[in-house]
């Protein structure tokens, strides 16, 4: 079982890691995943647990959990909630700190004035100390109640330090204060989240997007009358409505009229796709310029585009595996952080025999150090590089599939429908002893009473060129062999060499026209009117137009390509060649694929493998990165790691550098958040760093982070 928990009041990576260690610490729950940027949990259990039992201990800790609900944006609603209260906390932080600050600056110039007075100053800190501060407060006590120790800890005991020392040296009559380096490391902590919460938002526009795309309306005809309704009213097998220019509610299958449909928010192809009784129909695609009504076979979660933005938030949700990484050493750095200030005091403290000059560089040493920056590295980059593939037809299930993509040196592409269109076509007419036009209306015309895909790619050929078909007399399907009918009065044969040879039809002519079409992984078939050789028509599965392109920018890549297909060598060979793959695997039979797969990887190369077949299911799933075709089947998208809507070749390498660039941002994010705390913590310690400063570079750390990561919003790919 999976349930998706919204969590409230985690502060830093510190909280999400105390939360999945005592979540899995249980034997009933397989896997827990906390993600701080979404403020969401997805826990994998068996049936002892529950949502209101992992709700239960999650508020155990100190935290407030609900579950999901279908429809509704929780993640939107906490972050409003959250940014309104910033504000308003922050307005009133900074109003009393400014006076603080201007005290500090009057009293280094020598100017006394009633903001020197020590008991003014502890007026204007304490509501800001313990009001606006209570939150750090509050998350500290949860933090080390449960175990650990997060950025709240760190925060409470360096401003407290500060506060507490002030109000010491107001009642002996000490005029030196620090009370505003409490209340304006409060200030800037406040600042930088407010700014994050407001940028973690931006990371999560994909999905907004997308939910932007769904109906909210469908026209349904119950009862002969026609009546608009919401669309979680819409049950499966309703006939719907669509008139032009409006969008279609659900996924389903038209029953009456004819339209054409813009599809491009799902295919990104600026053409609109002709629709006739018995097509396909996807919610959340604009009807453009006729009339028809669909029945309805998938709504609510199991639309495409609901099926899509799950995929997209579940990418946003996991965790990379250097994110895991992150969350370990966050997990000892803030205990080892609090041992330096520890030391950093006793030892100030021996030398100097002056607690406040063993105070100071103790709390600077608390405030620098904290590990916000650390916990949003890598999430941050994730979400926003998951969110920019969706936005191009790139969906990556995983922020481990995105880590992996960047480390392939192999692609495996099957060939039927990923390589090649995966549906075969009319190619070449050849006429003998007859003119091109005729012997192409006799063959379509006695095609058109085959259910054979060759048959039909024939016809659809001839009606694409405008042919018009005839009536069939007769009809005769030989086995293995061909066709025969009459039409008009005259007896039409087509088929393979053994046909002409049993008819006694004399077709040598032609036999090396055929070996031509071939060995171009063509299927030749010959025709012969009323007993006489009258011409040879070619139908292949032809080439993507993208394919040879997508494979070039690959090789430049320095990925080496492999062909996989069950089709024979010569087949196999006339495609590979046609798109430039020299590694070709042909007669793999479909149980096989995965086998080769593992072959590959067994030479220690990292393997993606691209596919669009139920077939490919198991080679998809075996790779280290599985790419599945959008148009393909359902099962081969859920056994793929990364599906790539729009069926294009050219979104593998598109995927391959956003997966590089994310990771390349995720180390500089890690840099920037390491450098803060490796560089600022000596610094600190040695008393170079007055704990005002810290506290604004420790702000300025996690903005940069976020920063860094929304560049790549405007990565091209």
């Amino acid at each position: 079982m999976k349930t998706k928990l919204n969590i409230e009041g985690m502060n830093c990576s510190a909280c999400s890691s105390r939360i999945e260690r005592v979540l899995s610490e249980k034997d009933s729950i397989q896997r827990a995943v906390v993600n701080l940027t979404t403020s969401k949990a997805i826990v994998e259990h068996d049936e002892r647990e529950t949502a209101q039992t992992l709700i239960a201990q999650i508020e155990e800790l100190g935290f407030k959990a609900f579950e999901e609900e279908e429809g509704r944006d929780f993640e939107k609603e906490k972050r409003e909630k959250e940014v309104k209260t910033l504000k308003w906390q922050l307005a009133i932080s900074a109003a009393l700190t400014l006076p603080l600050f201007l005290a500090m600056f009057f009293h280094m110039a020598g100017i006394h004035t009633i903001l020197s007075n020590g008991y003014f100053q502890l007026a204007l800190a304490t509501p800001v100390q313990f009001a606006i501060g209570q939150r750090f407060y509050r998350g500290a006590y949860h933090s080390i109640k449960g175990g650990g120790a997060n950025m709240d800890a760190l925060i409470a005991m360096g401003t407290s330090a500060a506060y507490f020392y002030s109000l010491y040296h107001v009642i002996v009559d000490i005029p030196v204060y620090y009370f505003e380096a409490s209340a304006m490391i409060i200030t800037l902590i406040l600042l930088g989240k407010l700014l994050e919460t407001i940028a973690k938002g931006r990371t999560s526009e994909a999905i907004k997007k997308l939910m932007g795309l769904k109906a909210k309306t469908a026209r349904v005809i119950r009862d002969g009358a026609e009546l608009e309704l919401d669309i979680d009213e819409v049950v499966i097998g309703d006939r719907i409505v669509v008139r032009p220019g409006e969008k279609i509610s659900v996924d389903g299958k038209v029953v009456e009229g004819n339209s054409s449909v813009d599809e491009s928010m799902l295919t990104g192809e600026s053409m609109p796709v002709g629709k006739v009784e018995g097509d396909g129909v996807i919610g959340g695609t604009i009807n453009k310029n006729g009339r028809i009504v669909f029945v309805a076979e998938k709504i609510g979660k199991d639309t495409a585009i609901s099926q899509i933005i799950r995929l997209v938030e579940e990418a946003q949700e996991s965790k990379a595996p250097v994110q895991r990484l992150a969350d370990r050493i966050s997990g000892i750095f803030v205990p080892t952080v609090m041992g330096i200030a520890l030391v950093t005091f006793v030892v100030w403290f021996a030398i100097t025999r002056d607690m406040n000059s063993s105070l100071i560089p103790a709390v600077a040493v608390l405030v620098i150090a904290c590990p916000c920056a650390l916990g949003l590295a890598t999430p941050t980059a994730i979400m926003v590089g998951t969110g920019r593939g969706a936005e191009n037809g790139i969906l990556i299930k995983g922020g481990e599939h995105l880590e992996e993509a960047h480390k392939l040196d192999a692609i495996v592409l099957d060939k039927t429908g990923t390589i090649t269109k995966g549906m075969p076509e009319l190619t070449d007419v050849q006429a003998v002893g007859i003119e091109e036009s005729k012997l192409l209306q006799l063959v379509a015309s006695a095609e058109n009473a085959s259910e054979h895909p060759l048959g039909e790619a024939i016809v659809k050929g001839a009606v694409q060129r405008g042919i018009e078909l005839l009536d069939v007399e007769s009809f005769d399907s030989i086995t293995g062999k061909g066709i025969a009918a009459t039409i008009s009065g005259q007896e039409v044969l087509v088929g393979n060499r053994a046909l002409m040879s049993d008819r006694k039809i004399a077709a040598g002519e032609v036999y090396s026209m055929m070996e031509e079409y071939e060995r171009s992984g063509k299927t030749a078939m010959i025709v012969a009117v009323d007993g006489v050789l009258s011409g040879v028509v070619a139908v292949a599965d032809t080439v993507k137009e993208h394919s040879a392109e997508a494979i070039a920018k690959l090789k430049d890549m320095g990925i080496a390509v492999y062909m996989i297909t069950g089709d024979n060598e010569r087949t196999a060979q006339a495609i590979a060649a046609q798109v430039g793959v020299e590694n070709v695997l042909a007669e793999v039979l479909p149980e096989h694929k995965a086998e080769e797969v593992e072959k590959l990887k067994a030479e220690g190369k990292h393997v993606g493998m691209v596919g669009d077949g139920i077939n490919d299911a198991p080679a998809l799933a075996s790779a280290n990165v599985g790419f599945a075709i959008g148009t393909g089947t359902d099962i081969a998208i859920e056994a793929g790691d990364i599906t790539l809507i729009k069926g294009d070749l050219r979104d593998i390498p598109k995927a391959i550098s956003l997966s590089k660039k994310t990771m390349k941002t995720v180390r500089q994010n890690l840099f920037w958040a390491f450098i803060y705390n490796t560089l600022g913590i000596p610094v600190a310690a040695l008393g170079f760093l007055n704990p005002m400063i810290a506290g604004a570079a420790m702000a300025f750390s996690s903005v940069s982070v976020l920063a860094n990561s929304l560049r790549l919003k405007k990565y091209e790919l």
